[in-house]
């Protein structure tokens, strides 16, 4: 990633769920916001397929893209326990653990009840805005966020979706 380009405040989470809609989602994309590409239940083969197409679009429409998982080169990598440019984070211990494992970036969830994990407690506005004030990196809000309810939420740098980028 470029020191001259801001990091994104507005990222797609790639997801199996999303099938043909991911096409529409990357296209609808602003230029420079980002992608994590994940589809972590994908047969290795398939997977760095599908990957391979997904930085295509990324690159002509100049969106960053991080990758999840190993095997797979994009701008940065998602996940895992060292060198990541960007970590999940479901709590202040995560969060803190993130930081110290060098991520540039920490996508903080659930922020609100979610489809993709319905069983998950969601942190609510308050809750999220007291964890998300003592990262000393960029948090992104994720998990049933979109625009409108992202503007609820404090100390975020920017937003993350599935549904609310490839929902119609």
């Amino acid at each position: 990633m470029s020191r001259r380009q801001p990091l994104p405040r507005l990222w797609l989470m790639t997801d199996e769920r999303q099938g043909e809609a991911l096409w529409a989602a990357l296209d609808a994309l602003p230029r420079g916001a980002g992608v994590v590409f994940r589809h972590y239940r994908l047969e290795p083969r398939e997977r760095r397929k599908l990957f391979e197409r997904v930085r295509k679009v990324a690159r002509r429409r100049r969106l960053l893209i991080l990758a999840g998982g190993d095997g797979l080169r994009g701008d940065g990598r998602h996940g895992g326990r060292h060198r990541s440019f960007s970590a999940s984070a479901h709590s202040l211990i995560e969060l803190k653990m993130a930081e110290r494992s060098g991520a540039k970036l920490i996508f903080l969830s659930p922020a609100f009840p979610t489809r993709s994990h319905p069983d998950a407690r969601a942190l609510g506005p308050v809750r999220f805005g007291l964890i998300a004030r003592q990262a000393r990196v960029p948090v992104i809000a994720l998990g049933g966020v979109d625009s409108k309810k992202a503007r609820r939420l404090p100390h975020i740098y920017g937003w993350a979706g599935i549904d609310a980028l490839t929902s119609p």
